[in-house]
């Protein structure tokens, strides 16, 4: 079984026992372990398909806080030629890890 769920304006096909990052979810500190994303657009198992208008009424996708770290560093490079203009700027997303216990219709 598998589900396709929406979180930090990204869509992720997951499905039991997979680990993926997600964008840091707020309200969700270190303490808390369990998160219940109920965002779901589609629910598949094998030839039986639901798919959501534009959610999925009842589904729901529960996931375990695994760790909370940080994406890659982005470098942001701005520059007017000519100019002798040079600006250069560096981001790293902070990321939720999470493993997803198990997928309920």
């Amino acid at each position: 079984m598998y589900a396709v769920i929406e979180t930090g304006g990204k869509q992720y096909r997951v499905q039991e026992g997979d680990i993926l990052d997600v964008e840091r979810i707020s309200g969700v500190s270190g303490e808390q372990k369990e998160i219940v994303f109920d965002r779901v657009l589609l629910v598949g198992d094998g030839d039986d398909i639901k798919v959501g208008q534009p959610v999925v009424e009842g589904a729901s996708v529960n996931a375990e806080l695994v760790n909370e770290v940080r994406g890659p560093k982005v470098i942001v490079f701005k520059f007017k030629r000519r100019k002798q203009y040079r600006r250069k700027n560096g981001h790293r997303q902070d990321l939720h890890r999470v493993r997803i216990q198990g997928i309920t219709v």
